[in-house]
């Protein structure tokens, strides 16, 4: 999958993958703007944190709940 993203060596917005391979151009690019897929991979990482901490306290309860 792509996203619009900006290359800094040709000045134009174009579709870049994650690898920074332009299907517009038909090559790799080294100088483009990949904070949108910086800023998915955080959002992913937030999103599995909090899941994991949610697993973590339904846990919790589940073994505290045993012992009253």
């Amino acid at each position: 999958m792509t996203k619009w993203c900006f290359n800094y060596e040709s000045g134009k917005y174009e579709n870049i993958d994650r690898n920074g391979f332009s299907w517009d151009q038909g090559k790799y690019v080294n100088n483009w703007d990949d904070s949108e897929y910086l800023r998915e991979e955080e959002e992913e990482e937030r999103r599995h944190r909090e899941e994991e901490e949610e697993e973590e306290e339904r846990r919790y309860r589940k073994n505290r709940n045993r012992y009253w």
